[in-house]
C-alpha cells in the first residue's frame, strides 16, 4: 500500500489518501496538545505508544463483537483504515466524576455516577468543541434521530465491553471520548482512537505502582499527566502498553 497525499492533518495524526479509495493511511504525531491546542508540547516516542495501543484495544474490542475502522497496524507510528465518513461529533461516556464533568455540575472528583452517562460535544475549535444534546445535533444537521440512536448504543455497549477490558489489567476507566463514522455503505463504526490521551484510566493497583503518577488519591495513567503538569506522560503510557500487550498475549 502507497502513502499519497495529505488529506487531513489533526492535533495528533495525519491522515492520507492511499491507492485504494476505500483505505486510508494513518500516520500518528508525536504532538500532546491540552486545552483545545493551548498547551502544546512534542513528546519522542508519543505516536508508536498511542499507535500501538489503539491497535491493541481495537483488536480487543473486535474481539468482543465491536468492529472499528481499523484495517491493520503497518508500523511504529502508521496504520492503514477503512475511509469514514465522521460525524463531527466527540461522544463521551463517563463513569465517575472527572474534569468538566465535575467543574460543570459540582461534584467531586471520584465520585461513582449511579449510571454512565453519555455525552455530545460539536467538533470545532473555533467554538472550543461545545457540549451540545441530541436536538442540536439534529438541528444542525450533524446526525439524523435515527444515527443518533445507533451511535448511543453503540457508545453504550463499548462502554460496557471497554470497562471490563481495563478491569482486567487492573485500570478503571473513568470517562473516555470515542469518534465514529459511517463506511461507504453506510454501516456506523468506532473510528480514530482509543488512547489515555482519550481516557482518564486511573490505577487499581499499589498506590505509586508502575508507571502511574500520584495526583492527590489518583494514580493517574494518562492525558492528565500532562494537562494538569505532573511530570512525562510516557511512563504511563508505556504501563498502558504493557497491560495490554500482557492481556493480548494472554489469549
Amino acid at each position: 500500500m502507497e502513502k499519497l497525499g495529505l488529506l487531513y492533518q489533526g492535533k495528533a495524526k495525519k491522515l492520507y489518501a492511499t491507492e485504494d479509495p476505500e483505505v486510508l493511511w494513518v500516520e500518528y504525531l508525536n504532538q500532546a496538545t491540552a486545552g483545545n491546542g493551548a498547551k502544546k508540547e512534542q513528546i519522542a516516542g508519543k505516536a508508536e505508544l498511542n499507535n500501538r495501543i489503539t491497535t491493541l484495544i481495537f483488536d480487543e474490542l473486535k474481539r468482543v463483537g465491536i468492529d472499528s475502522h481499523l484495517v491493520k497496524q503497518i508500523s511504529p507510528t502508521d496504520q492503514l483504515v477503512r475511509k469514514m465518513t465522521m460525524f463531527p461529533l466527540e461522544i463521551v461516556q463517563r463513569n465517575v466524576a472527572a474534569g468538566s464533568f465535575s467543574k460543570r455540575l459540582g461534584v467531586e472528583e471520584g465520585t461513582e455516577l449511579k449510571a454512565p452517562v453519555l455525552e455530545y460535544y460539536f467538533k470545532s475549535d473555533p467554538l472550543n468543541d461545545p457540549f451540545i444534546n441530541d436536538d442540536d445535533a439534529v438541528a444542525l444537521g450533524l446526525a439524523s434521530r435515527e444515527e443518533l440512536a445507533q451511535i448511543a448504543t453503540l457508545a453504550r455497549t463499548i462502554n460496557t465491553k471497554l470497562t471490563a477490558l481495563f478491569k482486567s489489567i487492573d485500570v478503571k476507566l473513568v470517562d473516555f471520548k470515542i469518534e465514529m463514522g459511517t463506511t461507504s455503505d453506510g454501516q456506523i463504526l468506532l473510528a480514530d482512537e482509543i488512547t489515555p490521551d482519550t481516557c482518564r484510566l486511573w490505577d487499581l493497583k499499589d498506590s505509586g505502582a508502575d508507571g502511574a503518577v500520584a495526583d492527590g488519591n489518583i494514580e493517574r495513567l494518562d492525558k492528565d499527566i500532562f494537562r494538569k503538569d505532573l511530570g512525562s506522560i510516557l511512563p504511563a503510557y508505556h504501563e498502558i502498553l504493557g497491560r495490554l500487550e500482557a492481556l493480548a498475549a494472554s489469549h
